[in-house]
């Protein structure tokens, strides 16, 4: 099993800026692609953003593109989502997830393990 640990949320100004961190344990051996999720009320889950194990492919939903920056250090076992020019819109639950395929997609059915999720909030 995986367990997962996310952290960094908060409350921030539009425009503002969050660095989000996910934290892997337990069997990390068992998948490839890291993914992070966002759930905003009364919403579907849908895919942010993830990426390949070497940390050298990422993938963006059109929504963050050129906002948010994914990276990977594996010596920590750790994913981060750096979000910039943050818009009211995207307020959520961020979740980060695991998934044992090498193929970058963020279809939530794809990945297996998740964490609690961290709220961010973009308000002013």
């Amino acid at each position: 099993q995986v367990q997962l640990v996310e952290s960094g949320g908060g409350l921030v100004q539009p425009g503002g800026s969050l660095r989000l961190s996910c934290a892997a344990s337990g069997s990390t051996k068992d998948y490839n692609t890291i993914g992070w999720f966002r759930q905003a009320p009364g919403k579907e889950r849908e895919g942010v953003s993830c990426i390949s194990s070497s940390g050298g492919s990422t993938f963006y939903a059109d929504s963050v593109k050129g906002r948010f920056t994914i990276s990977r250090d594996n010596a920590k076992n750790t994913v981060y989502l750096q979000m910039n020019s943050l818009k009211p819109e995207d307020t959520a639950v961020y979740y980060c997830a695991t998934s044992p395929a090498r193929a970058l997609q963020l279809h939530r059915l794809g990945y297996d393990y998740w964490g609690q999720g961290t709220q961010v909030t973009v308000s002013s």
